[in-house]
């Protein structure tokens, strides 16, 4: 088996000596997207100051990363690391190649060819991304057809989520998107995607395939400091830019709108119940529990059932138990009380006396 001489912490100038990749040695891409994680906006114009000096990998592109990683290694296949964007994203190239990835980056917007210029930086932001996807499409194509390309679920400038579906499209792959994990099962892939609930989906995903991955469960390893020290000063090969053939204009699918559905999730396998069934069926229909037994009200007109409903609620706590009657007001105290007839006893009426 031959052998190449790859950054690592072994031998006297940093280098170690590794088995090289089979050629038929699948093929494991990370498309990453090095962004500002710290842009600053300014309050009055709106504005966005980038410093591209700062650029770095978000959490989903340092976990695609690291899952391309982990593939490779079951595999023992490698790993290509490709970017799309000026020098300025050579620096990330650089760290992934110090974890033994090989690099690659496409310049890209390629009217400017990648000088990073703020213009072309919102037009491309503002403009389609299948352009994009087939220059990356065409650059992975010339350095081998990949088993597997794992993304970031959305970038930290852009947002959109739509890249890793527009790969997959252009490299007539599979895809599984939106995952929070992904590893090698019976020589395939087994990928776990989250679901509404706290419920989670298994999925088996064939090859070739695009994944994209959220920054979730999993941290991207550290690079050895003679890794980082030789890989610090390495030139990023560069792909050819892929021009647009001219006068093939690409129309996007018609989509379709189909009914309003309601959610039915995925049936899923879960526990059995524990103890004894005949404690479980008390527990549920509280046979055992103390409880007033069951009146009949009725036949009663309104008020009769009003009272009856009133007393209920009073009796479990649901209402106040009523105080005691107030008592009736007496006489003015200017009036001479009168004995108690039945005139008496009329609302509003007043016995009325004559003078001698």
């Amino acid at each position: 088996m031959s052998a190449v001489r790859t950054p690592g912490p072994q031998g006297q100038d940093g280098a170690r000596v590794a088995p090289a990749p089979l050629p038929d040695a699948p093929l494991v891409v990370a498309c990453l997207r090095p962004a500002d994680l710290r842009a600053e906006v300014d309050p009055l114009t709106g504005a966005v100051a980038r410093d591209l000096r700062a650029a770095a990998l978000s959490a989903a592109e340092a976990a695609a990363l690291e899952h391309a990683l982990r593939l490779a290694e079951a595999w023992s296949g490698r790993v290509l690391a490709v970017t799309a964007g000026g020098p300025a994203a050579d620096e990330t190239l650089r760290q992934a190649s110090a974890l033994g990835a090989e690099v690659l980056r496409v310049p890209w917007p390629p009217a400017v060819h990648g000088t990073g210029s703020p213009q072309a930086y919102v037009e491309e932001l503002a403009g389609d991304e299948r352009a994009l996807a087939r220059a990356i499409a065409g650059a992975l194509r010339a350095a081998g057809e990949p088993a597997v390309v794992v993304c970031g679920d959305r970038s930290a400038d852009r947002g959109t989520g739509a890249l890793p579906a527009l790969l997959a499209h252009e490299l007539g792959a599979a895809q599984a998107l939106g995952l929070v994990g992904l590893a090698v099962a019976e020589g395939g892939l087994v990928a776990e995607r989250r679901l509404d609930g706290g419920r989670r989906e298994r999925l088996r995903v064939p090859r070739p395939a695009v994944c994209s991955l959220e920054g979730a469960g999993v941290r991207l390893r550290r690079a050895s400091l003679p890794a980082a020290l030789a890989a610090a000063g390495a030139a990023v090969p560069v792909a050819d830019a892929i021009p647009e053939p001219p006068g093939q204009v690409r129309r996007a699918a018609p989509l379709r709108i189909g009914p309003a559905r309601p959610y039915r999730p995925r049936p899923r396998v879960v526990p059995p119940p524990e103890g004894d069934p005949r404690a479980r069926l008390l527990a549920l229909t509280g046979a055992l529990v103390a409880h007033d037994p069951p009146t009949i009200v009725g036949p009663a007109g309104a008020a009769e059932a009003a009272d009856a409903l009133l007393a209920f609620l009073r009796r479990h706590g649901y209402l106040d138990q009523p105080g005691p009657p107030a008592a009736p007001p007496g006489p003015p105290a200017d009036e001479p009380s009168v004995p108690a007839t039945d005139s008496a006893l009329i609302p509003g009426h007043r016995r009325l006396g004559c003078s001698g």
